[in-house]
This record gives structure tokens, sequence and C-alpha cells, in this order.
């Protein structure tokens, strides 16, 4: 059993799905909640205008936050809950953070996209699983 699981978040019915098996399956384990915010979503204007972007960076960390604190609300465990929020590409961020917060699960929710769609959009749980130096449970 898990002692310390990472669930990343995003506000999306997969990772609250995420949450609720966390809280039914480990529900006294150590919880870190994690939202990326990835700076591929500011799109062309953050890049033209500076001020652009730092609007748009303190939008996201708004939109972050209110992410987090549903989380936490969702989140049913009688262990202790922290909740982060890191700017990258979202898999490999999530990957990092399991590497450096002495996880020893990782619970991520999927879309569960096959065929042409998942090959032209990508898969944040593929990459998860494929390059995490810890155990990943997928969510669907």
């Amino acid at each position: 059993m898990p002692k310390h699981v990472l669930v990343p978040v995003d506000g999306s019915p997969q990772s609250l799905q995420a949450l609720a098996f966390v809280s039914e399956e480990w529900d006294d384990a150590r919880v870190t909640l994690l939202h990326v915010i990835d700076p591929v979503q500011a799109g062309y204007s953050a890049g033209a205008l500076p001020t652009g972007s730092e609007e748009w960076y303190q939008e996201a960390k708004v939109e972050a936050d209110e992410i987090l604190r549903e989380a936490r609300e969702r989140l049913d465990t009688g262990g202790e809950v922290t909740a982060d929020t890191e700017v990258g590409r979202p898999a490999a961020t999530i990957v990092e953070a399991a590497d450096e917060r002495d996880v020893d699960h990782v619970v991520v929710g999927s879309h569960g996209r096959q065929g042409v769609s998942r090959l032209v959009l990508g898969s944040v749980a593929e990459d998860v699983v494929r390059h995490s130096p810890v155990p990943v449970t997928v969510v669907r």
C-alpha cells in the first residue's frame, strides 16, 4: 500500500475520478496534489506581448488555485494533503515531481483517447506511465 501518492489534477472529470480512486483505495495515504500550468496554452498572444504573458500567467494561477481547492474538498482521506502548482510540460513535470517529492505511487486520470486523436493530441498519462520512477495507476 502506498504511503505517499501524487495526484495530478487539472479540473477534468478524469482527474476527479483519480481523486475518488485514491480516497477509496488509500484513505490513509499522504497525498500531494499537483496542478501543472502549461505555458503552451498561453498561445501566441502571450509571447508577443510581455504584459499579455503576465496577465495570462496570473489568470492561470488563479485557475490553478481554484482547481486545487476543489480537489482538496473532494479528496476524502485521513492522511496529510499538500497542494502544489508547477509550470512546465505536464507529463515531464509530473514525472519530475514524482522523482523529487519522494512519492511511491502516482494516480493519474486519462481521457482514454485512442487512434488518431491520441497520436495528434498525445497522452500525458501514457508519457507519465513510460517515464515515472514509481508505479502509476491510470484511472479512466
